[in-house]
């Protein structure tokens, strides 16, 4: 899978687009999660006085099995308060070669923790192997940074880490006294791609990190659940980080309207994405890739800039990464944009 691109300004904007595949990111607030936010019960949230804040927090924990949870603005400072909430400055973290982690947020846990990433080789679904865990795991020695940490992520660029990998990674940081961390931005999808309940999957880490701006379509927000320790601690690095905010019970409302209504759909969004690598199946010039919500996409080198400016011209956007393009699919696609994807591919191939 290719890197991820930097934010770039769309070429497309207003009635110019007829479907949004960049990203689950895109999705835009139902009228009744709208009316469930203006109707949230609110407090002050650095008091801990928001009730709302507080359902939601204490919601996912049960979920998850965890003790306590802490709601944060963005999945990035949720990670950056978990990881630091595990590691010292110094201290060493292992994680996939192409975790988010690692290569979508500014490099904040170095640069504000002085935590140290330890890189671990990653196959094409982004999994790494239980050995891998166990050799990047250094000797006590003056010359080593300690390692403390082990992050995992699921799903990796939409493909799953099944509960049986990940717990086997899991249990090879315990030999090596390791905490575990999942960024689980997008839990709910590979729960549902497996069949199982999100907490199959955390009951093997310290603690997770619960997106409900992607697939769960609200605008903002993200739950970090772990141990009680661990979310103390992450509660004063929130209040560090600048995360700590007052009456946000309005968005946390999002989140509970979310979970209620919202985690059904994914499976909606993964059947789409199956139907357009089914549409696009017999186009021998192009390889498709299906990953729960997202397919990766590669054309032929002279046909990739050709066939993107195809796409923008009948109001397609798309992440247009070279040589892989990535389409996602989420709340906000139904089958016609579905429809529009697969004829406007295979008009340009015909």
């Amino acid at each position: 899978m290719p890197g991820q691109q930097s934010a770039t300004e769309s070429p497309l904007a207003g009635d110019a687009i007829r479907a949004d595949f960049r990203s689950d990111t895109v999705t835009r607030a139902t009228p009744a999660m709208r009316e469930a936010m203006a109707k949230a019960e609110v407090g002050d949230d650095v008091y801990g006085e928001d009730p709302t804040v507080n359902a939601l927090q204490d919601r996912l924990a049960e979920m998850t099995r965890k003790e306590a949870g802490l709601y944060f603005p963005s999945g990035t400072q949720s990670n950056l308060a978990a990881v630091l909430s595990h590691c010292g400055r110094g201290d060493e973290y292992l994680i996939g070669r192409n975790s988010h982690v690692l290569l979508n947020e500014a490099g904040g846990t170095a640069a504000l923790g002085g935590a140290v990433p330890w890189i671990l080789e990653v196959d094409k679904t982004g999994a790494f192997t239980p050995e891998a865990v166990h050799l990047g795991v250094k000797e006590p020695d003056q010359h080593h940074p300690p390692t403390r940490l082990l992050c995992l992520e699921n799903t990796c660029n939409g493909h799953v880490q099944t509960v049986d990998h990940l717990a086997a990674c899991a249990a090879a940081a315990r030999e090596h006294d390791l905490a575990v961390h999942l960024d689980g931005a997008r839990l709910f999808n590979a729960a549902n791609a497996e069949g199982v309940g999100i907490d199959c999957f955390a009951k093997h880490v310290d603690t997770v990190s619960l997106c409900l701006s992607k697939g769960l379509g609200a605008p903002i927000g993200t739950v970090l659940v772990g141990d009680r320790g661990s979310i103390d601690q992450a509660f004063r690095l929130r209040k560090m980080l600048g995360g700590g905010t007052r009456q946000v019970g309005h968005l946390a409302a999002a989140g509970m309207h979310a979970l209620d209504h919202h985690v059904a759909g994914l499976a909606d969004d993964h059947a789409r994405a199956a139907r357009i690598a089914n549409g696009l199946a017999g186009v021998n010039e192009l390889d498709v890739v299906l990953a729960t919500n997202m397919l990766w996409i590669t054309p032929a080198d002279d046909h990739h800039d050709r066939l993107v400016d195809h796409l923008i011209a009948h109001g397609i956007l798309a992440c247009f990464w070279k040589p892989t393009m990535r389409f996602v699919t989420h709340l906000d696609i139904g089958d016609d944009a579905v429809d529009l994807l697969v004829s406007t591919v295979r008009d340009f191939y015909a």
